[in-house]
């Protein structure tokens, strides 16, 4: 049995790569690290964002783990120009998986990588891992493990957000655990 915890980093003053934790997510980071504490993490994989790296830092310093980077986790870029329309095609790269706009990667292909990067920490030796993503990715994630996880599971996650993820054999339980 391998446990991943999911997390969706904690709230960011914007969306750029080097975004930092705004004042309330840096508290956030600490009520996280309080929160995880008791969950016998031995691995921590994050996104190289800034936000992501400084939501679990103050876990992983308590813990004494490294925190390991990895660029599949990063944020999904839906396009590479601003839309002001940018939640309605959100909205139909969940219905269209395939769908990509110009300049971005496709839900598909987003997931792919997500999974690939948790297929990764599945083959580690160590029992449980926490392993920080953004919210569309998380989403998509745990839509290739449950269908029912869409769009509107994704506009009602946290900052931040965790799920307990338990593989058993070929059965995957999901379980949302932050409150």
């Amino acid at each position: 049995m391998k446990i991943i915890y999911l997390i969706r980093h904690c709230q960011a003053e914007g969306q750029e790569r080097e975004a930092k934790l705004t004042k309330a997510g840096e508290s956030q980071a600490r009520e996280l690290a309080t929160f995880l504490k008791n969950n016998q993490i031995d691995h921590i994989v994050s996104s190289p964002f800034e936000r992501a790296v400084s939501s679990i830092r103050p876990f992983a310093e308590e813990a004494g783990i490294d925190v390991e980077t990895d660029e599949r986790l990063s944020e999904r870029v839906l396009s590479s120009a601003p839309h002001p329309d940018w939640l309605d095609m959100l909205e139909k790269s969940f219905s269209n998986p395939d769908l990509a706009f110009e300049g971005g990667e496709s839900a598909a292909e987003a997931g792919q990588r997500g999974i690939d990067a948790i297929n990764e920490v599945i083959k580690r030796t160590g029992k449980n891992a926490a392993v920080v993503t953004h919210g569309n990715l998380m989403a998509l994630i745990l839509k290739h493990y449950d269908e029912t996880y869409g769009f509107q599971q994704w506009k009602a996650l946290s900052n931040p957000d965790v799920f307990k993820l338990t593989f058993k054999g070929a059965t995957t339980e999901i379980k949302r655990i932050w409150e």
